[in-house]
């Protein structure tokens, strides 16, 4: 159930191009996120909003080819470190291959934040969805499977995230 925030600026791709981008990092975050890109109860609940930056300044000055944000949210719970390596590494080679050498080969253009929002901050259809109902609800799994399940991952998350190594320099 991806929420993503893609920046691009206007006029790097055609519209048909663009389109087929948009649907490949869909399909992307979905795949990570354990459901099946081609449900289309998943689908309809997953989100792009394409921004249109008017510039984008590198150090100052105008970048001279294009550069690209993606922020994909996600529930609590459904990338562990594994998989939002795997989402950065394939948002940003589907963006290299959709440019198609119109510019230089260039992952530093790049920059992709995966986001998990805490338990209890997804909100749709004017309430909270909490991950046991978005398991069910898209995995296809029983309750008690699905809180099971959600549990785990959550668990999981934030043992991940109290334990990740302090950087030194």
């Amino acid at each position: 159930m991806p929420m993503l925030d893609v920046y691009i600026p206007e006029g790097t791709f055609t519209a048909d191009r663009e389109a087929a981008l948009m649907n490949q990092i869909t399909e992307i975050l979905i795949h990570h996120e354990g459901f099946d890109p081609a449900d289309p109860v998943t689908r309809s609940v997953s989100w792009v909003f394409l921004h249109r930056p008017a510039a984008v300044y590198v150090g100052g000055e105008l970048a001279d080819a294009p550069r690209y944000k993606v922020v994909p949210s996600v529930p609590e719970g459904q990338l562990d470190e594994a998989k939002r390596a795997g989402v950065i590494r394939d948002v940003t080679a589907a963006i290299l291959d959709a440019e198609a050498g119109a510019w230089p080969r260039d992952p530093g253009r790049i920059w992709v934040f995966p986001t998990n929002i805490p338990e209890g901050h997804w909100g749709g259809y004017g309430e909270i969805s909490p991950l046991e109902r978005i398991i069910a609800r898209l995995g296809g799994e029983d309750g008690s499977r699905a809180a099971q399940l959600a549990a785990e991952r959550i668990t999981a998350s934030r043992v991940e995230s109290t334990s990740l190594p302090i950087p030194t320099r």
